[in-house]
């Protein structure tokens, strides 16, 4: 098969695993399930992906690369730091509070093992969140920087996560996660 028909079938199985997902939860699917949903073969998925971890675990990562090839994108613009910062952090969160990245958060919480929960922190936060110091050093100044980082992530993304995680809050509206933004610049400004 070829790559760029490869890449359609997995984007096509990995679309059918959130609906399923959202629908049934992580611990009632199965890669069977998933298989048959998606009109694939059961062999396909497990040659693809291992199992139904192996999947999740993939659908994460691509969430997170996408959503780091964005912040990047936005760094390589030619704005006032404070901007690009801004930008990178709506893009961020605008991610957060999608509803695949709920599910998936949810399917870690539901992830007995801990394995989903550690490839979710490995491929997000702990690869997206460094790049965002470049940018707090020429807004707060290296020494504010690693702190003020810290400060702007938790104001940025407060409880909405664990708040959508849980049920209790609809995704933000743009001009919501505007305003969050703008939170979190303020309280930035604050350190420097």
């Amino acid at each position: 098969m070829k790559k760029q028909n490869k890449d359609a079938r997995m984007a096509e199985i990995e679309a059918t695993a959130y609906a399923l997902l959202a629908e049934q939860g992580y611990e009632n699917i199965s890669m069977l399930k998933i298989a048959k949903a998606a009109k694939a073969s059961n062999e396909t998925l497990y040659n693809w992906y291992g199992d139904k971890k192996g999947l999740f675990a993939a659908m994460i990562r691509k969430n997170a690369s996408q959503t780091l090839a964005e912040i990047e994108q936005a760094i390589s613009r030619d704005e006032k730091p404070d901007e690009t910062l801004r930008r990178a952090a709506h893009t961020l969160l605008t991610m957060l509070m999608s509803d695949n990245a709920i599910a998936l958060n949810r399917a870690a919480a539901a992830d007995p093992t801990g394995e989903l929960g550690k490839v979710l922190n490995t491929e997000g936060r702990e690869t997206v969140a460094p790049k965002f110091l470049p940018l707090l050093t020429e807004v707060v100044g290296q020494s504010q920087a690693q702190g003020g980082l810290q400060i702007f992530l938790s104001v940025l993304i407060g409880d909405w996560q664990i708040r959508r995680v849980i049920g209790v809050m609809d995704q933000p509206a743009p001009s919501e996660i505007d305003v969050r933004v703008e939170d979190a610049m303020t309280i930035l400004e604050q350190l420097a």
